[in-house]
């Protein structure tokens, strides 16, 4: 059949498929986490060439560095303020629903060493260490290690240095745009592997956790489920509809990649295939380059939404009243904790740490009620970030003038043109 050769169905399939080894065998669904983490493996070790190549051409194609300011002060001013409306969105569902009322718990029964490796990474992060890292050892190593800010860091660098250098630059611009597009075809080529990838990851995490904590916690889980949902259609809704479209049409438009993201539980797993679909929209290669690759860093939704729902959460099973200034306290420390979260599994919990370290009424010892379902959440903070830096870019190109509104309204009428696995022959005579 055609339609198990799209790429989409097949992820489908194997998200299915990882759901029921995992709960029918759950050992055996445990010890197939590794098929998830080599998919995840393989798009990151592409994801920092990417970003660097296509960052630095951006700039260096851009004639007026003023230009360039201008965009960079857009997009923090842009994920600033609709960070802090994910932030007040969780922190307002959060008293409305109450999720851990009724819990009871006693923080002396909770075992503090579940989370003692949270704790401790999470104390170790400040925002002068936070700064520092910005910066890599070695201009090779932030390619080397992966971290995005620091590839961003050394891409914005390369692009300011290439519109200095003239002729030169303009050579040397053509053939990083050159060696972007080999990355774009290897990703292309990975990205087949998200079916098992999927399979993998789902099999690990209903037969590590089961889908009995899951119930355990169904409140708290379905709350933060229906925030971010709240969050994307209306709020990110209502922002879209300002710039020109719909979130609907947006959201079928980039399904592949929330499926994929979904099976991996990760945004980065599909970073590289929404720049290429946003650039299909409309959005130039500049605005792209730079936007999303800070998004995955400086505008997490999904996060923000997570952070105060689940401090709320932790207070209220422990009967930890919080005043009002206390809760604008905590809103204030999340602004500030959730800069730098990237979109792999447990980073969301870590920046949970570090913004209960400065609030010491609330038991830090509270986030082993949570550390069980925390991957269910994972999924959905990852979907809820791409979806938002996704749009992210389309308004800042829609507000920098460069958004090509026809071709976006084209390409969501028509949809996207589903990716389509090659036969196994075809794959072997490649």
């Amino acid at each position: 059949m055609r339609a198990l050769r799209l790429l989409y169905v097949q992820v489908l399939i194997g998200i299915a498929l990882g759901i029921v080894v995992g709960a029918i065998w759950p050992h055996f669904g445990e010890s197939l986490k590794p098929l998830g983490d080599a998919f995840v493996k393989l798009i990151k070790m592409l994801i920092a060439p990417v970003i660097f190549t296509t960052v630095a051409v951006g700039i260096a194609q851009m004639s007026d560095l003023k230009s360039f300011g201008r965009l960079g002060g857009r997009t923090l001013l842009y994920f600033e303020v609709v960070s802090t409306f994910a932030l007040v969105l969780g922190l307002i569902i959060g008293e409305l629903v109450r999720p851990g009322a009724g819990f009871n718990i006693d923080p002396a029964t909770l075992d503090p060493t579940l989370v003692a490796d949270y704790a401790n990474r999470a104390h170790d992060t400040t925002i002068v260490s936070f700064l520092m890292d910005l910066i890599p050892d070695t201009f090779v190593g932030a390619l080397a290690g992966g971290n995005i800010l620091q590839v961003l860091v050394v891409a914005i660098l390369a692009g300011l240095a290439l519109t200095r250098m003239g002729e030169l630059g303009e050579r040397l611009t053509g053939g990083l745009h050159q060696i972007s597009e080999l990355f774009f075809a290897v990703i292309r080529v990975v990205v087949r592997l998200a079916p098992v990838g999927a399979f993998g990851a789902m099999a690990f995490t209903i037969g590590k956790y089961g889908l009995a904590s899951l119930l355990k916690l169904l409140a708290l889980v379905a709350t933060f489920y229906g925030t971010a949902a709240l969050f994307v259609v209306v709020v990110l809704g209502a922002i879209c509809l300002l710039v020109g479209f719909n979130i609907f049409k947006f959201l079928n438009y980039i399904r592949e990649e929330l499926l994929i993201v979904l099976g991996a539980s990760s945004s980065e797993a599909a970073l590289p295939q929404l720049m290429e679909k946003l650039e299909r929209l409309g959005a130039p290669r500049s605005v792209v380059s730079l936007v999303v690759p800070t998004g995955y860093s400086f505008n997490l939704d999904g996060t923000n939404i997570y952070m105060t729902l689940a401090t709320l959460f932790i207070a209220q099973a422990t009967n930890t009243h919080l005043t009002l200034q206390q809760e604008l306290w905590i809103l204030v420390v999340a602004m500030l904790t959730s800069k730098g979260a990237s979109g792999v599994t447990g980073a969301g919990f870590v920046t949970l740490a570090a913004t209960l370290q400065v609030v010491p009424t609330i038991p830090l010892v509270g986030l082993a009620l949570i550390l069980g379902v925390d991957r269910f959440m994972s999924e959905c903070r990852a979907l809820t970030n791409i979806i938002g830096n996704g749009v992210a870019t389309l308004v800042i190109a829609r507000w920098e003038g460069t958004l090509d509104r026809e071709k976006l309204a084209d390409e969501l009428k028509r949809g996207p043109t589903p990716a389509i696995a090659p036969p196994p022959a075809a794959i072997a005579a490649d």
